[in-house]
């Protein structure tokens, strides 16, 4: 359905038949965190999250899985195995 508050005209998960669904009954601005995402569109109140109507919530917990500007490194470790056990235990099963 179309936003009718913040977003009016654009289409929006969180704008059911009573109204909007969200914490508050509107979107949230966004956080410092949220500042170079590409997922943040100017509304009636100031930047807000396209994907999310509550951005500080995201950004308690960590990193928001929303977060285009940022990403997760990984560590990965290489594990030595002796391959003669590795065999063995193959043989096992």
């Amino acid at each position: 359905m179309q936003c009718q508050t913040v977003l009016a005209g654009t289409e929006c998960t969180f704008w059911k038949k009573a109204g909007c669904s969200a914490e508050g009954g509107s979107c949230q601005v966004v956080v410092e965190d949220c500042q170079g995402c590409e997922r943040i569109v100017k509304g009636s109140i100031g930047e807000v999250c396209s994907s999310f109507p509550n951005p500080a919530a995201k950004w308690k917990s960590g990193l928001c899985n929303y977060a285009t500007h940022r990403k997760v490194d990984i560590k990965v470790d290489d594990i030595r195995i002796n391959p003669l056990k590795a065999a063995k235990r193959a043989a096992k099963k």
